[in-house]
């Protein structure tokens, strides 16, 4: 009798794994502490519920790392993506979902789902000995005790840094005599018509005295023992970016190119985008807004912003502390845990950011589960391949330089170069991918075809 495998943690990277597992054939039995006990950022307990943004960034497969990684997810048979498809909402060329519709997707086909049980409790320790095969995919928002255990048990200081959370505006609050509907440049992307974003301009009078209030508003005070803790540069509040110098968000989240307004043909200084945030597109959230600013400066100072003069928020803006664990020094190759290889780690707790990363980790770990358990030991994916890439950069990046290791976005620069000489200039970048990601989609193939007729 095969032995279940044990996923610990119902969220992107949980829910991929288990499903993963159970389309192998193989028993799930996963375990999410939602409702039994809450967390700081969740406001629900739906599997893969969406705590941060709604977008799961560009879908082009050709020249963005992240798109090759829907890409290589798709043709892996994931859930998180077939559900993100079916719930996307306008965005550019971004994927971007309703997170509701999204969660509920997920929920809806792991419940359905016959070989995968759904357990609602807390582990509050250590999953025992006889567990023979666990996936800990409890985010970055794992709870103390699991922490503290993991922590005893590897001898290892968990790392952390800080993620923040924009606010969301309800649509009907938006004043469009000021602001308008546009992409950037015009792009459609994926469900959209090239008029996906809610623009709200600036004058440079305006934007310096946003940049101001900013920097001097009243922003959440930290602990004693936060305080030396990082953000994650890629997700860092907006304050900070403005403190970093006044021109920073022209040139980041506020940047005005490929954006023309239809009610006054001067050209902004800066713009605001919002982004759809549901199907039904009643809620948008502001774009880049992650936001460690109190309540009520949050409100005050968000509707100075031209169109947002009588913003209702849905939801403000809020800041969180993630953890996760130094994996080149901790994990093997198959995400296993070197002090006890029964146990894996996939998602954010392992060192990768973002939702599709996560989800991605958490791929490849249920594979390397199912193929263990039934005895048909896995490769990892080919480092010239976007999964590939995160599972190395999570178990063999920095592996001689404790404490260095930072959690990564896909990108680029994690796969191999090109063989010959590189192609210059613009065009030769834009080249360089294109021919990285034919790379990626065929070593990905095989990674497959070969997984495929091991498991026959």
């Amino acid at each position: 009798m095969t032995h279940p495998i044990h996923i610990v943690g119902g969220g992107l990277a949980g829910s991929e794994a288990a499903w993963q597992c159970a389309k192998a054939g193989l028993p799930v039995i996963l375990h999410e502490m939602r409702p039994v006990s809450g967390t700081a950022a969740h406001q629900t307990d739906s599997l893969a519920e969406l705590v941060c943004s709604n977008s799961f960034r560009s879908d082009d497969s050709e020249a963005n790392a992240v798109g090759l990684l829907h890409w290589e997810m798709r043709a892996a048979g994931s859930l998180v993506m077939r559900a993100a498809d079916a719930a996307q909402v306008p965005a550019g060329d971004a994927l971007a979902v309703d997170r509701e519709v999204f969660a509920a997707s997920v929920t809806a086909a792991i419940e359905a789902e016959p070989l995968i049980e759904i357990r609602r409790e807390e582990l509050k320790g250590l999953p025992p000995e006889d567990w023979a095969s666990v996936i800990i995919a409890t985010g970055p928002l794992t709870s103390t005790p699991l922490a503290e255990a993991i922590r005893g048990l590897t001898g290892a200081d968990a790392l952390a840094f800080f993620d923040a959370i924009a606010p969301i505006v309800h649509a009907d609050s938006i004043d469009m005599s000021v602001a308008w509907k546009q992409s950037r440049y015009d792009k459609p992307g994926p469900g959209g018509d090239g008029k996906d974003y809610i623009n709200c301009p600036m004058d440079k009078a305006q934007y310096q005295a946003f940049v101001q209030a900013l920097v001097d508003g009243d922003k959440t005070e930290f602990r004693d023992w936060e305080k030396d803790t990082p953000y994650f540069e890629g997700c860092l509040p907006i304050e900070v970016m403005a403190e970093r110098g006044p021109e920073t968000l022209r040139f980041g989240p506020m940047k005005p190119v490929g954006l023309t307004n239809p009610h006054n043909p001067q050209k902004p200084y800066a713009v605001v985008q919002l982004r759809q945030d549901n199907r039904a597109a009643t809620l948008f959230n502001i774009v880049g807004f992650q936001t460690k600013l109190k309540h009520g400066p949050q409100t005050e100072i968000f509707r100075t912003i031209p169109g947002l003069e009588g913003a209702r928020f849905a939801r403000l803006g809020g800041i969180h502390r993630n953890t996760f664990i130094d994996g080149p020094r901790l994990l093997d190759a198959n995400l296993r845990l070197k002090a006890r290889p029964s146990l894996r780690f996939a998602g954010q707790v392992a060192g990768v950011e973002g939702y599709v990363e996560s989800a991605g980790l958490g791929l490849v770990a249920g594979r390397f589960a199912a193929a263990e358990a039934l005895g048909r030991p896995l490769a990892p994916p080919p480092t010239t391949t976007a999964l590939g890439a995160l599972v190395e950069h999570v178990t063999g990046a920095l592996a001689d330089a404790p404490g260095d290791y930072q959690p990564m976005n896909v990108n680029f620069g994690l796969l191999p170069p090109l063989a010959g000489p590189a192609p210059k200039g613009r065009r030769g970048r834009i080249e360089r991918r294109r021919l990285m990601t034919e790379r990626a989609k065929t070593d990905i193939r095989g990674w497959l075809d070969g997984a495929a007729v091991a498991a026959a």
